[in-house]
């Protein structure tokens, strides 16, 4: 069996909105084990931003165990998270969340660097992303002058920086236009085929489909898990390009 990337045991998310108490996720049972890919499904509302957010680090459970990479994210303080959040995980978000008064290349660099990685170093590497990623002639512009598809893809650059075990995709089509969609959705099964493990949440069938897997999420609960369907002709040549040196 491989080893578990991600995995929870009950595990709840109360809170109050406007007074009311929310009850976001109600006892769940989830297990990510290394080199998968997996989609989570569901409506608004039904808990899968907050599974997400709780795996990421940042948002915290109010009952149940949660383990990323084989350690335990409960009872951690903030510092603490955020070293195995930088250790760990690599977050790619629906609207980007780049900064605006960087260049792309600098986008990059900062999270190798704030994760103490010497500055030449972590250059290197982003420029090595930005090549494998098609944007080695962006790499002096900002984000604003950039495409959808290609903002996007300097987000999941910028993931990538620390060699993450975990890469999260919040919706990361969702601000896209379709063939930006078809880009992105493209370069996470090259990322799969290498062997990036991957976690993604969305509501679009189409998106989840690239996936090994798709659990559905109603009401806080686990609903169902099953196979996705990544066996179309474009998704069966993917793993073509990706140096393991770089990822």
């Amino acid at each position: 069996m491989k080893d578990l990337v991600v995995e929870t045991r009950a595990l709840r998310k109360s809170f109050d909105a406007e007074g009311a108490p929310v009850r976001a996720l109600r006892g769940v049972d989830f297990e990510l084990p290394n080199g998968e890919f997996v989609a989570v499904m569901g409506p608004s509302g039904c808990g899968k931003s907050t599974l997400l957010n709780i795996v990421a680090g940042l948002d915290t459970p109010t009952d149940g165990e949660i383990a990323l990479a084989g350690e335990s994210l409960v009872g951690r303080s903030e510092d603490e998270l955020a070293i195995l959040r930088r250790r760990h995980v690599g977050i790619v978000f629906q609207f980007f969340n780049l900064l605006e008064g960087m260049s792309a290349l600098e986008n990059v660099t900062l999270p190798a660097v704030i994760a103490g990685a010497p500055r030449k170093r972590a250059e290197a590497r982003a420029r090595d992303l930005l090549d494998l990623l098609g944007l080695a002639e962006k790499a002096k512009d900002p984000p604003g002058v950039l495409s959808g598809g290609q903002r996007q893809r300097l987000a999941i650059a910028r993931a990538l920086a620390n060699e993450p075990t975990l890469l999260l995709a919040d919706e990361p089509t969702g601000a896209l236009d379709s063939e930006g969609g078809r880009e992105v959705l493209e370069l996470f099964r090259r990322l799969h085929a290498s062997g990036q493990t991957i976690l993604m949440v969305t509501h679009d069938d189409t998106v989840a489909r690239a996936a090994d897997r798709i659990v559905r999420m109603r009401d806080g609960r686990i609903e169902s898990s099953g196979d996705g369907d990544d066996g179309s002709p474009a998704a069966a040549d993917v793993g073509v390009g990706i140096p393991s040196t770089v990822l």
